[in-house]
């Protein structure tokens, strides 16, 4: 099984910085696209960003230019740098991967979320 675990949120006030990080573990053989994806309380879950195995990324216009996806692929880890945040990025925020285990087929996994709040 393969499993993500989410760090680096918290609290932090208007105008500052935090990063998160998500690394994958278990028994994996690959690991393809991986992303960022937050939920607010009364909101859908909504993509923030992605990055594919080879470095493409792409953003939700909320966040383009403020945030920045990258991944460490010798660590099959993703990091999110938010810098400018805004007490409208307060969330719920989940990484997922395309990952495939050994002897296994490509599925997607999830994190188990980390809050992130912005105090104005």
């Amino acid at each position: 099984q393969v499993q993500l675990v989410e760090s680096g949120g918290g609290l932090v006030q208007a105008g500052g910085s935090l990063r998160l990080s998500c690394a994958a573990s278990g028994s994996i053989f690959s690991v393809g696209a991986m992303g960022w994806y937050r939920q607010a309380a009364v909101n859908q879950r909504e993509l923030v960003a992605t990055v594919t195995s080879g470095g493409t990324t792409n953003y939700a216009d909320s966040v383009r230019g403020r945030f920045t996806i990258s991944r460490d692929n010798a660590k099959n880890t993703v990091y999110l740098q938010m810098n400018s945040l805004k007490p409208e990025d307060t969330a719920v925020y989940y990484c997922n991967a395309w990952a495939r285990e050994y002897g296994g087929s490509q599925k997607l996994y999830w994190g188990q979320g980390i809050q992130v709040t912005v105090s104005s």
